[in-house]
């Protein structure tokens, strides 16, 4: 049987915002569970911080470290109420009970639910509980933050505002971000992109010059955005389009063209 991941070297840096792309099943969801120490290497290490996953007295304070929102946030969600929900984590590490009153108002103000603390968490929408998920974990101000497909399950629209929200929290508070999607469209922002293809790092290197090899990303299971590749129809009918640019970037560029 294929090792989920084989032959796999990464370093990450501090406040880097490094993607881990490929289809479903090529290891990189692996990834994120050895880096957060729910799994350990059958070979190998993992290192966060100078601490091993593998040694057991390290492995709390890289979980503490290294936080993950997966792809189903009533996975990770245990409170009645989206205030009790955040609660819990802290309560579980010893936080007194006044500081943990303030994160939870710090917290909720980050992703936008500010209003919404005593609300039933069944109440929430999918893309709210996404959002109450990645407050919980930024509650405990992890240095690490792992996404794991955490926008797979929600509909465009709550994709588009989940990401938008992610980047706004980003501009406030510093930490390293690893995003696991199939997605580009919401990581060509990304530092850096790592290509995985069966278990294995195909390549890495920022995204400009990465989503200039479109067979490339069509053998990992990736597509480009459909407004790259509009911007390549412009590009061959005479239009001049950037290399790197956003949605709303390109509808100006065909606003100031029509």
């Amino acid at each position: 049987m294929r090792p989920a991941l084989s032959k796999v070297s990464l370093d990450i840096q501090p406040g880097e915002f490094v993607a881990l792309l490929g289809r479903n099943g090529s290891g990189k969801s692996s990834l994120s569970r050895l880096l957060n120490g729910i799994e350990l290497p059958t070979e190998g290490t993992v290192t966060v911080d100078g601490r091993r996953t593998a040694e057991p007295h390290e492995v709390q304070e890289i979980r503490r470290a290294v936080q993950i929102v997966f792809q189903n946030p009533e996975n990770q969600q245990v409170g009645l109420t989206v205030g009790e929900d955040i609660a819990f984590g802290l309560s579980n590490i010893g936080w007194p009970q006044q500081e943990i009153r303030s994160r939870i108002a710090w917290a909720l103000q980050l992703v936008g639910l500010e209003a919404d603390e005593e609300r039933p968490v069944t109440r929430l929408s999918g893309g709210e509980k996404q959002k109450l998920a990645l407050a919980s974990v930024l509650a405990l101000a992890p240095r690490y933050l792992i996404l794991d497909e955490a926008t797979s399950m929600l509909d465009p629209v709550a994709r588009r505002r989940f990401v938008e929200t992610l980047h706004e929290v980003r501009q406030r508070v510093p930490f390293t971000l690893i995003y696991i999607t199939h997605h580009l469209e919401e990581v060509m922002g990304a530092d850096r992109w790592v290509l995985f293809r069966e278990g294995r790092i195909v390549t890495s290197g920022p995204p400009s010059e990465l989503q200039k090899d479109t067979q490339l990303l069509h053998d990992c299971g990736l597509e480009l955005p459909y407004y790259y590749k509009l911007a390549e129809l412009l590009r061959r009918s005479g239009i001049p389009a950037p290399a790197t640019f956003s949605e709303q970037e390109l509808r100006g560029l065909l606003c100031r063209s029509s």
